[in-house]
């Protein structure tokens, strides 16, 4: 009799061709789940009522062009009231499919290389991790974000089920924690690739690694344990949905169960890598293995296969070849090796393997804590003291084989250097990035070195069973398988000159515009009625306010003790106050000359100690008519010029006083079509840039920041730009996290608002990306009440 707490063989599942290697439980038909497999197809089963109480195909799935390597199931909505299937292949697309039909729905391009990893969130969002060392946010067919900073491929990733935060795990043995699209935490403490990811709750993660360790995780940043127990690789994690435990699986050939923190049942298979696991709704272990079978394990004794099943399983097993180079049974000497007699003493746990010498033969075994017994779970061959082949040198390093390939007729060839204990298709892969050449090869390179190398591997080569990213010397193909700008300024050492200092002008007729401050607003109006009027704001604000004199005052002082080679003469800087008098005068006779543009330019590249008095006139000068065209457009280069000097200039390790001014430059280049052009053009990088300074503790700087964004979500205000609208999200939300400043704040609350009014797709990433909880503590603000009435009319349009 079974074990209560034991799992067993319930039924194996055939009809894959090739490695399983993802599978996910379906929220419907009832006990349902979803398949993929190296064999390019992804199948939906379904439980049967038979005697043998399997599974049965509802139906294929194909779509894509290559291996099929992950799958995720995406929650109903009112339009997919039974949910639909992701899934992501070596073809580097992602297919989407109802539970229907066999040909996709819809499928998603982006990704440079192989899709590896997706997860999906609330809303209908879709998070995609890929060889090409990116994470990608996906909604409503289109990508919103796409998540840079890991050096790696991207092996898993995860959504959390609130707050809006994603995880992903690397081959740079790194998991970033990322929030609104940006990188909040990087996790370290793995030594190998990171290979799965799973949640326990909101605050806790579980991930797993090719160091052959679990690690149990707080989203804060702290490793609370650690799980030793799998001898190899671990491929795959699923959280019992109870949390009271946890499964894995890898290519120790093991599904393992873990409760209370310890490793309670190993189950090993006759395949060599167990790729994926995932629990059913019923709470049975559904697992895929490199050998193309499924197998669904239960601890419920009504649900475990018959007797005869159960036994010819461990037939299968017992007749199963290890290899010890695999790691899981280390170095073997037959001399050291007991006999039958050491299997009559009991195991200490359950999994624990013995080896056995029995003849010329050594056989593995492993205790059975439900049966009270020893298992033989396969013969080992080919021990690592067993190879003496003759070494080759190439490039510093010994190995057993330096193939030499030509790829172009009539072009140089190339040196392959292989070992056996390597995967083919690793070095494959390699060999192809090293020499700059098509992926397209890879297929045809692997199989050049398992042909050529047949007599030094286990068994006949099958690279259908390979993987090409199992890692070196572990796998063997073929084997068993206060508003803007006002106070003191701390940059001019006077006190009397403020850069830039003054509010923006420009309110809408007959509207007081809340971004003028200081009694201009009143709220009292908008208490008594629903007109909002706040958002959608697709005018631009401008940083309006200047004294002329006290400028010019300014940079003449810091002109008397610049640099000979930047010392300015009279008739520059008298060119200069004329330039700043036209701009700053609507009603000026003279207009901006492009002497005096072209003076004004040079000049912004003063050192940074002394710079900002001419990047005030800057500030003043671009919302010209004239000055925006030159500066902004008049030649294409030029305008990609003056974004890269103002980008330059608001470096985190800058200076602040340059950080603000270059920001309120970019703020005022929106009051022109080609200025509001460029920006759009350089989008990416000035938000990008500007995000950077959100930890920079200045008040005017988040204000300009805070404006700058609101500016493109003006722009960008009933426009498709969904990629877009994806980083003003982003930006806004990051800059929320560190923000203080009331009038910053109101102005990046108005930026979402803009963003997402009248934008359903808009509005349902921003619900994704959890900006509904963190702007949620604003609605109580009444010091100024416009905070508190803006926050209140965001969350009205969520809803």
């Amino acid at each position: 009799m079974a074990s209560p707490n034991s799992y067993k063989l319930s039924c194996s599942i055939p009809g894959h061709e090739m490695d399983v290697r993802g599978l996910a439980a379906a929220i419907f038909p009832d006990g349902a789940f979803m398949s993929v497999s190296r064999d390019r197809t992804g199948r939906v089963w379904v439980p049967n009522s038979s005697p043998d109480r399997g599974f049965t195909e509802m139906h294929c799935m194909t779509g894509h062009e290559n291996f099929v390597s992950c799958v995720c199931i995406i929650a109903p909505s009112d339009t997919y009231p039974r949910g639909l299937i992701a899934t992501g292949g070596n073809d580097h697309n992602i297919c989407v499919f109802t539970l229907d039909q066999p040909q996709p729905l819809f499928t998603l391009k982006g990704h440079k290389n192989t899709v590896c990893a997706l997860s999906s969130g609330k809303f209908g969002t879709l998070l995609s991790g890929s060889w090409d060392t990116t994470a990608k946010v996906w909604l409503n067919e289109k990508c919103m974000m796409t998540l840079q900073g890991h050096t790696a491929a991207v092996w898993a990733v995860v959504i959390l089920p609130e707050q809006g935060l994603m995880l992903s795990g690397s081959a740079d043995k790194t998991i970033k924690l990322w929030k609104a699209g940006r990188c909040e935490k990087t996790f370290t403490g793995h030594e190998d690739c990171v290979r799965g990811l799973a949640v326990i709750s909101d605050l806790e993660f579980f991930s797993c690694s090719n160091d052959a360790t679990i690690r149990r995780w707080l989203v804060t940043g702290e490793c609370v344990q650690v799980y030793y127990s799998h001898t190899n690789y671990i491929y795959s994690l699923a959280v019992f949905p109870n949390g009271q435990g946890f499964v894995s699986t890898g290519e120790d050939r093991t599904l393992r169960i873990w409760k209370q923190g310890d490793c309670q049942q190993t189950i090993r298979l006759p395949a060599q890598s167990v790729w994926c696991c995932c629990i059913l709704p019923n709470g049975d272990i559904a697992v895929g293995a490199s050998d193309g079978l499924i197998r669904v394990f239960t601890e419920v004794e009504d649900r475990m296969a018959s007797p005869q099943d159960l036994q010819a399983f461990e037939d299968e097993l017992s007749k199963t070849t290890i290899d010890p180079k695999t790691g899981d049974l280390g170095d073997i000497k037959m001399e050291d090796l007991p006999g039958r007699e050491h299997l009559e003493e009991p195991g200490n746990r359950d999994g624990q393997t013995r080896l056995i010498k029995e003849g010329q033969n050594v056989e593995a075994y492993q205790w059975s804590v439900a049966d009270s017994r020893w298992m033989k779970i396969g013969d080992v061959v080919g021990g690592s003291n067993q190879q003496t082949s003759k070494k080759v040198n190439y490039e510093g390093k010994e190995y057993d084989f330096v193939f030499t390939i030509d790829i172009n007729e009539g072009g140089p060839s190339m040196k392959l250097p292989y070992n056996v204990t390597d995967d083919p298709w690793l070095t494959a892969h390699n060999f192809l990035q090293k020499n700059e050449l098509s992926p397209m090869f890879l297929d045809q390179v692997a199989n050049f070195i398992i042909e050529n190398t047949k007599g030094h591997t286990l068994g006949a080569a099958a690279p259908s069973a390979a993987d090409p990213f199992t890692g070196s010397g572990r796998y063997i193909p073929g084997a068993a398988d206060n508003r803007a700008g006002f106070g003191a300024d701390p940059f001019t050492g006077t006190g009397r000159y403020i850069p830039g200092s003054g509010t923006p002008t420009g309110a809408p007729v007959g509207v007081a515009d809340p971004f003028t401050g200081e009694g201009a607003y009143s709220s009292a109006a908008s208490r008594q009625t629903s007109t909002n009027i706040y958002f959608p704001k697709t005018d631009s604000v401008t940083f309006e306010q200047a004294n002329a004199t006290q400028i010019m005052a300014k940079l003449k002082e810091l002109n008397g003790g610049a640099p000979g080679e930047y010392r300015l003469s009279e008739e520059v800087l008298e060119s200069l106050e004329k330039l700043l008098v036209s701009v700053c005068n609507p009603c000026a006779s003279e207009q901006p000359t492009t002497e005096q543009i072209s003076l004004l330019w040079k000049t912004s590249h003063w050192p940074e100690d002394i710079v900002f008095p001419v990047l005030d006139i800057l500030r003043l000068a671009v919302r010209h008519p004239q000055v925006n065209d030159s500066l902004c457009g008049g030649d294409a280069d030029d305008g990609v010029a003056l974004c890269n000097h103002l980008l330059s200039l608001m470096k985190p390790q800058g200076r602040p006083a340059n950080q603000m001014l270059a920001l309120r430059i970019l703020c005022n280049c929106f009051s022109g079509w080609r200025g509001r052009s460029l920006l759009l053009a350089q989008r990416e990088a000035v938000l990008s840039h500007a995000a950077d300074l959100c930890s920079v503790c200045n008040k005017n700087i988040h204000i300009a920041l805070a404006t700058l964004v609101l500016n493109y979500a003006g722009s960008l205000h009933g426009q498709p730009d969904l990629e877009a609208k994806a980083q003003c999200l982003s930006v806004a939300s990051a800059a929320l996290e560190s923000v203080q400043d009331k009038e910053a704040v109101f102005r990046l609350l108005v930026a979402l608002g803009t963003t997402v009014a009248s934008d359903q797709t808009a509005q349902d990433l921003a619900k994704s990306l959890g900006v509904m909880s963190q702007i949620a503590k604003y609605t109580s603000v009444t010091d100024p009440a416009k905070v508190g009435e803006c926050c209140q009319l965001v969350l009205k349009e969520l809803q």
